[in-house]
């Protein structure tokens, strides 16, 4: 009986690649040599091009070096300082931005993906452009690593250059030895005079050369750390951009949902409620061409009550669907409304009878609406309270609303009963506001809903 021999997988990562024995023998220390020097040229380039934008501060340096003691109380000195910000603001951006873009093409040379920039999609046009790509995290978070680039390619390149020449002095020590013709050679540490002497050094420059490769790879994955930190570390932006737009269109969804039903309201009141209610009056009248008490009359009255009872039910179903004392009075004489038709004797605290959003309106309502049912039908209470007030929000923030309502029931409410409170606090949800339960077993319950009261987005249906 064999056995399957297991292989392991190679290493998919820089980082995991490095401690392998086998390191050296992977593309890895290449792709990472290739990533080193490709760092180089691209910190000088930035350098260069990003040169103006140092300027300023490099003159305030400058001052600060020479003359400490007057450089603070100079004019050059603000002017140079107050030039450098102006020069960050306006310039550094601009730079930032393609080189994050190239930066998060060369990472997948060391690491694995995926590497999305976290820049939200502006809107059409050049201000929008700015004015997005200027405010956004991910755009200043790629300034910082355009100021750290140039100090890291100058690291790289000192440390893989210096390896690089110990390396290349120490193999072509012979040749240096001969062309010295007896001469004093200096290779690294120590002094030759003859090609004899640095034969045994030669044996430094695959060392160095090794070194070389351990080092391009290290230097590698702490680029790619704040690579990844400061270019690919915003995803949290394109989440946030996401759930913005989640949020809006949920608004919108919500806008357009109000407006059905208001149609609907409108349709069933102006609709079917008049014409059932004009088949009354006319059932009322074929009544009096009707001998009365005779078996046409009766199933004319029949028909009759029950055409009244369904106009009933059809203005409780308006009357559920939107009410209409919510469109024309306000929150305040509907939630008066609602207390007079409740079978439990509700007291009403509502305030100052301001006209609110209808959104919002409607939300307070229906929340209202559904708790005194269930102090009707669950609670087993005597009494209930129903209370509603505003506050001004923060500093260019909406208003607040807050609704209460309280009963002296048995308590022990739970959403999770079938009880109407998760659909309650949905839509709540919907709406930004939050929902408040507190019902102990014995009582008191209480529900506190809030609600702000700035607009949502407006919907073509409107």
């Amino acid at each position: 009986m064999t056995t399957p021999r297991t292989t392991k997988a190679p290493p998919r990562t820089l980082l995991t690649a490095l401690p392998n024995p086998r390191f050296l023998l992977t593309a890895w220390p290449w792709r990472a040599l290739a990533h080193s020097a490709n760092t180089m040229f691209v910190g000088l380039a930035v350098a260069v091009v990003a040169l103006p934008v140092y300027l300023p501060w490099a003159m305030v340096g400058g001052m600060l070096v020479s003359r400490p003691w007057e450089a603070l109380s100079t004019v050059p000195m603000v002017v140079g300082f107050v030039g450098g910000l102006l020069m960050i603001a306006v310039f550094a951006p601009l730079i930032a931005l393609p080189l994050g873009a190239l930066e998060r093409r060369r990472l997948p040379m060391i690491t694995r993906g995926p590497f999305p920039s976290g820049h939200r999609v502006p809107e059409p046009g050049l201000w929008a452009w700015v004015r997005t790509r200027f405010t956004e995290g991910a755009t200043w978070r790629e300034i910082g690593y355009l100021v750290l680039l140039p100090p890291v390619a100058l690291l790289t390149s000192m440390v893989l250059g210096s390896l690089l020449s110990a390396a290349t002095v120490f193999a072509t020590g012979p040749l240096l030895a001969a062309e010295a013709g007896g001469g004093r050679v200096a290779l690294g540490f120590v002094t030759i005079t003859s090609s004899a002497q640095a034969v045994p050094y030669m044996l430094l420059a695959p060392v160095c050369l090794v070194l070389l490769l351990y080092a391009a790879a290290l230097l590698s994955q702490v680029h790619a750390v704040i690579a990844r930190a400061l270019l690919v570390g915003a995803a949290k932006d394109e989440l946030r951009a996401e759930l913005n737009q989640v949020t809006e269109s949920r608004a919108r969804l919500v806008n357009a949902f109000e407006y059905e039903r208001r149609r609907i309201e409108r349709d069933l009141h102006d609709g079917a409620q008049q014409r059932l209610v004009a088949l009354s009056v006319d059932l009322g009248l074929a009544r009096l061409d009707l001998e009365e008490g005779g078996d046409a009359d009766r199933r004319v009255a029949a028909a009759q009550d029950n055409a009244n009872e369904l106009i009933d039910e059809l203005r409780e179903l308006v009357r559920g669907i939107h009410p209409r004392v919510l469109t024309d009075r306000g929150l305040t004489a509907a939630l008066e409304e609602l207390a007079d038709r409740c079978p439990v004797p509700t007291r009403v605290d509502a305030g100052n009878p301001v006209r609110l959003p209808a959104h919002v309106e409607g939300t307070a309502y229906f929340v209202v609406a559904e708790a005194l049912t269930n102090v009707a039908k669950h609670a087993g209470a005597a009494a209930a309270v129903v209370r509603a007030s505003t506050s001004p929000g923060a500093s260019g923030q909406p208003h607040t609303l807050r609704v209460e309502v309280t009963d002296d029931g048995d308590g022990g409410a739970e959403p999770a009963n079938g009880s109407g409170l998760t659909g309650l606090e949905d839509r709540v949800a919907v709406m930004g506001g939050t929902m408040e339960l507190s019902s102990p077993v014995g009582g008191p319950t209480r529900i506190r809903v809030e609600l702000p009261c700035g607009p949502i987005p407006p919907t073509p249906l409107t």
